[in-house]
């Protein structure tokens, strides 16, 4: 029974849409190196920067999410190879 409830839960779900779209590739970097690279940018965002952003909102939260682990994994990194 519990097999049959998981199939219909991801029969909704389409993983060949997720990051299809330069719009939301575009999202996810803009989040991943925002928390990557903490300094504040160098330019003013234009407006399609921020209509993509604004769009694609939950790829920039995914991008930023994905930022903290890498910085975790960096630490760790670090932490290994220094202490």
């Amino acid at each position: 029974m519990p097999q049959d409830e998981d199939k219909r839960f991801l029969k909704g779900l389409n993983i060949h849409a997720f990051l299809d779209t330069y719009q939301e590739w575009h999202a996810f970097v803009e989040g991943l190196c925002e928390v990557l690279c903490p300094w504040p940018a160098r330019y003013q965002p234009s407006e399609e920067l921020l209509n993509d952003l604004k769009g694609d909102h939950h790829y920039y939260v995914f991008g930023r999410a994905m930022g903290v682990v890498a910085w975790l994994i960096i630490a760790k990194i670090i932490r290994e190879a220094f202490f």
